[in-house]
């Protein structure tokens, strides 16, 4: 397989993308908080100077790193990107992953610094039962023993001589913008492993320039464009585009309050939606109980994979949005972006994914991987040798130039001496009428075999199941290949999803499929 041709030699440095950015703009909105508080380009520029003054003031050194737990806001943004332009690192950690798995991502990043919102810093103190009891075990961050930062004002709890990030970001004018340094660690990423062996993925100030200047591009973010996310993978390349970056309520899902979601768009010409939380949003406006803005041009879907079903919906109940889809992954972001008009059309085997984005660079291992690389590729994981290309663990093919997505390797069922790859047929399932999901699972028989099992989400919760799941039944050899075609199909209300992205759970649907059947058999 051949990809696109590479880059320009010279690298794109995300703070001087930034800072150019926020000299052209500057009297423009650039970031409105879930508060409604709002920062103009110039006010955003100096606060992230600032701060990064203060910090440097205050003792951080170039390639010192701060463990980050701020929910995204202003306060969060600025101390951020603050952070990246004293010359350190910012290391997102998540204070809900539990005690152990905390403890050895910090071990292995070697932070001096840490960065929570006051709130934070007294429930860990003080609020533990009441967390204990909601599932929550938080980290004792003030026995961490690292220079701290709170955001908010200050609360019991805040460890004695932490700095404010609000008056860190007040501070004295601030001197000239950094230079250029695309090869700086600026960003730490705990994606999986476990708590013996946790894997972060590391990003430089060019890898990040590199993805996030063309992934505002690709999504046509430009000057005067309004976004509406709390994804800050989003925000920034709106930022660097030049648009203005709102966000919604800390902690909202579309799905929880179709209407309120829609309220908050306002204005937007751009908003982000992870899929699963989408057909929530449909049901609202096809009951006339949400409509979304006539600015509203661009809605991007991203997280999980987007399926036919759900694009066909969207597409009928929102004519005049133009749907996004954006592939790509911690290591590499972008790889790819599709329009939702051209996943329909796509009616071959597998997910179309888009063309990859300039620079990209992509080709197939001999089992048929996608193997990605470019100037937005990660510089590799945390203590390990530095990455040249990226195995996603997807399997694909390139097609008149653009990429196809046949499924996942670890997601291969072996049913006798068939290999079968769900997402070579889940789309195509996906797409027929009447359906608006399709995930296949093997379920365990009782000789040690795969019960290949087609799990289907009608399009109405109304539908009537046995009609549906033969209508799909009948449809299936045209789609499937003989050796591959399912042993049973089932009608479920809905998939189990699982993380932010709320992907398919296809373990989860392997356990309610295998209880349904031994439920069947008793």
């Amino acid at each position: 397989m051949t990809g696109t041709r590479p880059a320009a030699d010279d690298p794109i440095d995300l703070l001087t993308a930034f800072f150019d950015t926020a000299e052209r703009r500057a009297d423009a909105p650039a970031l409105t908080g879930p508060d409604g508080r709002t920062l103009g380009y110039r006010d955003l520029a100096r606060a992230v100077l600032t701060t990064a003054n203060g910090l440097r003031a205050a003792g951080m050194a170039a390639g010192e790193r701060m463990l980050f737990s701020v929910r995204p806001g202003p306060d969060g943004v600025v101390l951020a990107l603050g952070v990246i332009a004293a010359g350190g690192t910012v290391v997102f950690a998540d204070p809900g992953a539990g005690p152990e798995l905390f403890t050895a991502r910090r071990e292995l990043a070697r932070p001096r610094w840490a960065a929570a919102e006051s709130l934070l810093y007294a429930v860990a103190r003080y609020g533990r039962p009441l967390a204990r009891r909601r599932g929550l075990l938080l980290p004792h961050y003030h026995r961490l023993g690292l220079r701290h930062v709170h955001t908010g004002r200050r609360l019991p709890g805040v460890p004695a001589g932490a700095l404010s990030a609000r008056r860190l970001a007040a501070g004295p004018a601030p001197a000239d913008r950094p230079g250029p340094a695309p090869g700086q660690e600026a960003l730490v990423v705990f994606t999986s492993g476990t708590t013996q062996a946790p894997r972060a993925v590391v990003h430089t100030r060019g890898s990040l320039g590199a993805g996030l200047v063309g992934c505002g591009s690709a999504l046509c973010m430009g000057d005067g464009d309004v976004l509406h996310t709390d994804q800050l993978m989003m925000g920034i390349p709106a930022l660097v585009a030049g648009a203005h970056w709102t966000m919604p309520p800390y902690g909202f899902a579309p799905a929880a309050d179709p209407g309120r979601f829609t309220r908050g768009l306002a204005g937007a010409t751009h908003a982000f939606c992870v899929p699963a939380d989408l057909p929530a949003v449909l049901d609202a406006v096809e009951r006339g109980e949400a409509a979304l803005p006539a600015s509203l041009r661009h809605l991007v879907l991203g997280g999980a994979p987007v399926l036919p079903g759900l694009l066909r919906r969207a597409t009928q109940v929102l004519p005049r949005v133009r749907f996004l889809a954006v592939y790509g992954m911690t290591e590499i972001v972008p790889v790819a972006v599709a329009t939702g008009r051209a996943k329909l059309a796509h009616h071959g085997p597998g997910d179309l994914l888009g063309t990859p984005l300039p620079g990209v660079r992509v080709r197939t291992a001999p089992d048929g991987e996608l193997l990605v690389s470019g100037p937005n590729l990660c510089r590799g994981y945390l203590g390990e040798p530095p990455m040249t290309e990226h195995a996603t663990g997807d399997l694909a093919r390139l097609e008149n130039g653009a990429l196809i997505l046949l499924g996942r390797k670890k997601d291969m069922l072996i049913r006798g001496r068939t290999n079968i790859y769900p997402g070579l047929y889940e789309p195509a399932v996906a797409a027929l009428p009447g359906v608006a999901d399709a995930v296949i699972v093997g379920v365990p028989d009782a000789y040690g075999d795969e019960r290949v099992v087609l799990a289907v989400v009608p399009e109405r919760p109304a539908a009537d199941r046995e009609s549906l799941a033969d209508a799909v039944r009948s449809r299936l050899p045209a789609l499937i290949d003989a050796a591959a075609l399912p042993d049973e199909v089932v009608v479920l209300d809905r998939v189990p999803v699982t993380g932010r992205t709320r992907k398919p759970d296809r373990a989860a649907l392997r356990d309610l499929l295998g209880d349904r059947t031994a439920g069947a058999a008793r």
